[in-house]
C-alpha cells in the first residue's frame, strides 16, 4: 500500500507540474486511465478533491496546492536520501524547472545552464522565460530567478546570487545630434525609453536623486529597448549586464556615471515549505559561481561590496 501511495504521489506531482493528465501520462510512459486511477486513489484516501477538472481544463484545489507542496518536499527528501546512499559518484538525474526573466535568461542564465548540462547530462532542464511573477507551487517551478531591490513575498525562500545595477546609455549617433547629458536633470530634454514593468517607469533614481523622464516609447522588453537604443531612438536605463558588451565596443555610451543608479539583487527563489533537492542546490551553486565570474554587473571600478 505504501508503494502504491508513493507511486500515486509521483503521478500527482507530474500532473500538477504539467497541467495535464494526458501530458503526464506521456511523460511517465503510462496510460491516461492509469493516471486517473492514481489521482482517484489519493483523493479517496484523503477524502477530498485535489484537482478540479473539466474536459478542457484542470486546476489544483486549495487542498491540492497544500498536498503538492508537502508531496514535493517528501519526494525531494526521498531523492536526496537515495543519492546519499548510492553516493555522489552516481550521476544526479531528474528534471529541474526554472522561471527566469527574459533578458537575464538570454544574456546569462542560458549560458550557465549549457555548462551545467555538460557536467550533468542526466539532468533535464525545463526553462521558462517570463518577466512576470508566477505562483511557484501551482506552476511546479523549482527555482525562480528574480531581479529585485527587496522581496515583497515573505513566504518565499530566497538566496541572493549577486548585486547589480542599471546604467543610463545611448548610441553615439543619437548623442551627436542633441544636447549633452551632464547632470540627471538634462534627461528631461531627451527622448527617454522606459520599461513598463518597473513600478515607476518614468522615474529614474540616479545618485540618490529622482528624475522624471519623458519619451515616446515604452516597452515590457528590455531586449527590445536595447535594440532601439542601438538604432539611435533615444536614451535608455538598462541593466549593465545587458549592455556591457555594447558599451565596451562603443555601440552604446554610458552616461551620468557620476550619478550611479541604486543597486538591486539577483535572487533565486524557491517554493515555500520544502527543501531543495540535491540537484536543485547543485544548479543554484552553479548559477551563483557563473554569475560571480561575470564582470558586467556594476559600474567599472566599484568595490566588491557592491558585487556581492
Amino acid at each position: 500500500m505504501a508503494t502504491d501511495k508513493l507511486a500515486a504521489m509521483k503521478v500527482f506531482q507530474r500532473v500538477a507540474e504539467l497541467g495535464s493528465f494526458t501530458r503526464a501520462a506521456e511523460d511517465l510512459g503510462i496510460t491516461a486511465a492509469t493516471v486517473s486511477k492514481h489521482i482517484a486513489y489519493l483523493e479517496q484516501g484523503l477524502e477530498t478533491r485535489l484537482i478540479n477538472r473539466t474536459t478542457r481544463t484542470m486546476s489544483l484545489t486549495d487542498a491540492g496546492r497544500v498536498f503538492l507542496r508537502r508531496t514535493q518536499a517528501l519526494l525531494n527528501d526521498l531523492e536526496e536520501a537515495e543519492l546519499e546512499v548510492r553516493g555522489l559518484e552516481q550521476e544526479p538525474r531528474g528534471t529541474i524547472r526554472l522561471n527566469v526573466p527574459m533578458s537575464l535568461g538570454l544574456a546569462h542564465i542560458t549560458e550557465a545552464i549549457d555548462s551545467f548540462l555538460l557536467l550533468y547530462p542526466g539532468i533535464d532542464i525545463d526553462l521558462q522565460l517570463n518577466d512576470r511573477m508566477i505562483d511557484l507551487v501551482e506552476q511546479g517551478v523549482d527555482i525562480a530567478i528574480r531581479v529585485r531591490r527587496e522581496l515583497s513575498d515573505s513566504t518565499l525562500r530566497a538566496r541572493p546570487l549577486r548585486k547589480a545595477r542599471n546604467v543610463v546609455c545611448a548610441a553615439p549617433d543619437y548623442l551627436m545630434k542633441r544636447r549633452d547629458i551632464l547632470i540627471p536633470a538634462d534627461l528631461m530634454d531627451h527622448n527617454c525609453l522606459t520599461f513598463s514593468l518597473h513600478e515607476r517607469p518614468k522615474v529614474w533614481v540616479l545618485g540618490g536623486e529622482e528624475v522624471s523622464v519623458k519619451g515616446n516609447y515604452k516597452t515590457d522588453s528590455s531586449l527590445a529597448m536595447r535594440q532601439s537604443l542601438l538604432r539611435g531612438v533615444g536614451v535608455g536605463f538598462l541593466p549593465r549586464f545587458l549592455v556591457q558588451e555594447d558599451i565596451e565596443s562603443g555601440r552604446l555610451v554610458p552616461l551620468l556615471q557620476g550619478y550611479p543608479a541604486q543597486s538591486y539583487t539577483i535572487f533565486a527563489l524557491f517554493p515555500p515549505g520544502s527543501r531543495q533537492s540535491i540537484k536543485v542546490r547543485m544548479l543554484v551553486d552553479h548559477l551563483s559561481d557563473h554569475l560571480a565570474r561575470k564582470q558586467c554587473w556594476d559600474d567599472p571600478g566599484k568595490g566588491e561590496e557592491e558585487n556581492g
